[in-house]
């Protein structure tokens, strides 16, 4: 029998409840409730609330494919030079070559800006203008000395199986700012180690896998294919891609759990839509000459130019190669190998840096660079004789940010004396990864994608915010 309440009534027996209504909202403001909607599958690019709010909105990823030596570029071990033509006293870490004596770098350290922190000559320019905005991570480790693994690890999350790249984890987080681009670009001139699985989607959606440029060329045209049509005008193409997304949807209709349907349909989409923006986004002949010159005209000038031109105009996430294949793996002659490719790269990234701070996206551009190791302070052994290069060191490398969000000017956690092992605060690349998703105002933990019956993510289920860094 239903009963009458009177309004005293009502609101005692259900004011917890409009209580509760308000909890949410307060939850969510902390960084204790998400929105967990899935994406809109007609717009799976969209911007989206992060789970708390972001210190940073983009990502550019500098990376120095092969993996550079740490203990000739941003981690001085002096006492190398005593053991020069010795053994370690600590002996040598298993890698994947035989490794000899002590190696010495043959390049000069010097303390830079205010915060007076070690680095090499090799990084001249960058540590001039910019240290005191760096925060360098001497303390990283990762899980094999091999570069396909290594790599895969450092972009996926996983070495061993296909699993989505950071880049296609972060646009399915948060989407991206800007409908007519990618939200993940890959730039490279030629092909990482593993290509393409360093920045595919893998089991998300394939609209969130990274767009690779090949950036040897240098006319807007080559850099992306068929970007204009010369045979049909806009209006008609759009008819026609009307169209074709109608017999799509029907096809799609009859197998719903083809997933690759959906991203075929978006990826047409963008492709149209982009056909305007990256004309200009990726054509750095519209920046003034004073402007291309600080950056330098070769591969690497113009890479990170387009880096900076892509998260100006909204692109989440942009990844830049040294090169073709694995350049930074040297393991004969570093001091020639070494030189020459820091010569290539050094002054590019103090101009994006500078660049960055001058247009006023530095606060919430989040700039990462290092490789996926480092290497051994102990010679390679070529055919039982030094090589003077390094092998691979997978016990402790250096990575370091710059950007909104981290504290510059600092360094954190060590390596031995000798710069094998990490031995200070040490930072598996889960942390590394934990912590540039919370930049990104997304939990590590929170953010997953269930598929084969098991929930995954991109720290799979390790990983460690490393909040001593956090400005």
């Amino acid at each position: 029998m239903s009963r009458i309440f009177t309004r005293r009534e009502l609101l005692r027996r259900t004011g917890t409840g409009l209580g509760l209504l308000g909890l949410a909202g307060v939850l969510r403001d902390a960084g204790l409730f998400a929105d967990t909607t899935p994406p809109d599958p007609r717009r799976p690019l969209a911007a989206r609330p992060p789970h708390y709010a972001a210190k940073v909105k983009h990502i550019i990823h500098v990376y120095l494919n092969g993996g550079p030596s740490q203990v000739d570029t941003f981690d001085p071990k002096p006492l190398l030079k005593r053991y020069e033509g010795q053994t370690l006293p600590t002996g040598n870490l298993t890698t994947e070559r035989p490794t000899g004596a002590a190696l010495p770098t043959p390049f000069r350290f010097r303390r830079y800006g205010q915060s007076g922190i070690e680095v090499s000559e090799l990084f001249d320019k960058t540590a001039s203008a910019h240290i005191d905005d760096l925060c360098i991570i001497r303390s990283m480790y990762a899980n094999t000395p091999n570069h396909e693994q290594s790599m895969r690890l450092m972009n996926c999350g996983d070495e061993r199986l296909s699993r989505p790249s950071m880049g296609a984890w972060i646009n399915y987080g948060i989407g991206t700012e800007n409908q007519n681009l990618p939200g993940f670009i890959a730039m490279c001139p030629g092909l990482p180690v593993a290509d393409s699985s360093n920045w595919r989607a893998a089991f998300l959606p394939g609209i969130y896998q990274g767009t690779h440029i090949d950036t040897r060329q240098t006319s807007v045209e080559r850099l992306i294919e068929n970007i204009r049509n010369p045979w049909v005008t806009r209006t008609d193409q759009r008819r026609q891609l009307d169209l074709l997304a109608e017999l799509n949807r029907r096809h799609q209709e009859r197998r719903p759990e083809e997933a690759a349907l959906e991203a075929r349909i978006q990826s047409f989409e963008l492709a149209y839509r982009m056909q305007m923006e990256a004309s200009d986004a990726f054509d750095i002949n519209r920046e003034p000459q004073h402007v291309r010159d600080t950056y330098g005209n070769h591969v690497q000038g113009r890479q990170l130019l387009i880096a900076r031109r892509l998260v100006q105009r909204g692109v989440r996430f942009v990844q830049c190669y040294h090169g073709d294949v694995q350049p930074w793996d040297s393991h004969d002659n570093i001091a020639a190998n070494h030189r020459n490719l820091a010569r290539e790269v050094d002054q590019p990234i103090a101009a994006l840096l500078a660049d960055l701070k001058r247009l006023g996206l530095f606060e919430e551009t989040l700039v990462i660079c290092g490789g996926e190791f480092g290497r051994t302070p102990a010679v390679e052994l070529v055919n039982g004789r030094p090589g003077m290069g390094r092998d691979h060191n997978h016990w402790g490398f250096t990575v370091w940010l710059a950007g909104g969000g981290v504290r510059g000017g600092m360094t954190f956690g060590a390596t031995d004396e000798f710069g094998y092992r990490a031995v200070d605060n040490r930072v598996h690349v889960h942390d590394l990864h934990a912590t540039i998703l919370h930049l990104l105002g997304l939990d590590h933990e929170r953010l997953t994608y269930r598929y084969a019956g098991r929930d995954f993510r991109l720290t799979d289920v390790e990983g460690n915010v490393m909040r001593a860094i956090l400005a």
